[in-house]
């Protein structure tokens, strides 16, 4: 009898050993997988790449609206004029420099009246972009004229190393002295002319004149 309740203690203590360590297992392999599936499930998503700049290639023509006047006898090399561009800049169909986005440019050559052989000359580049809020400096063609001692106006447009674009626009102030130039060599040269009055030159508030870029210009979107 006694050796009986003694098997049937010795059954017990096995069975409930048994029964604790498979609990412990399965704690344990709830824990481990547990955190390693929330982890997995957690995971972000990637986020796509960001769209590329727009490249504006070298020799791409700027329209430009001057927001003041210029004029050879006040101004001077260094100087600083503001303006607007006067139309969307396209890159592959898209509009990589809206219009009406923020220029600055600065005067190279000012001489007024009889300072020079009896000439007046004006030479002004554009030197900086203004798009979506961010500053772009770019190297351009120069925009230019002179006004000789009788009265007669010549446009000008030199380049640096490269050839400068074509004149768009009238030189102000002088009436019917309008003139569309070809473009012309790096060392600069004479592009148009036209007979007109006055004895300075002057690029008037809200006349449209064309730069060409030097140099290509990495725009953001």
């Amino acid at each position: 009898m006694n050796k009986k309740w003694a098997v049937f203690a010795l059954a017990a203590v096995l069975g409930l050993g048994a029964g604790c360590g498979k609990n412990e297992n399965s704690s344990n392999a709830t824990t481990e997988n547990g955190p390693a599936g929330s982890q997995q499930a957690a995971t972000p998503t990637p986020p796509p790449p960001p769209p590329k700049p727009f490249v504006v290639p070298a020799g791409t023509e700027i329209p430009v609206i001057l927001s003041s006047t210029i004029n050879s006898r006040e101004a001077k090399p260094g100087d600083e004029w503001q303006g607007s561009v006067a139309a969307d800049i396209l890159v592959d169909n898209e509009v990589a420099i809206p219009k009406g986005s923020g220029v600055t440019g600065t005067v190279v050559n000012a001489k007024k009246q009889g300072t020079f052989k009896g000439e007046a000359t004006l030479a002004v580049k554009l030197t900086r972009l203004e798009v979506r809020g961010k500053g772009y400096m770019v190297a351009s063609s120069t925009y230019g004229g002179t006004e000789k001692g009788k009265g007669k106006r010549t446009a000008v447009v030199t380049g640096g190393a490269a050839a400068a674009g074509a004149l768009i626009g009238g030189l102000a102030g002088g009436g019917k002295g309008a003139a569309i130039g070809a473009a012309v060599g790096g060392g600069g040269g004479l592009a148009a002319s036209g007979a007109t009055g006055g004895k300075n030159v002057q690029f008037s508030a809200e006349q449209r004149i064309t730069f060409k870029l030097e140099e290509a210009v990495t725009i953001e979107r």
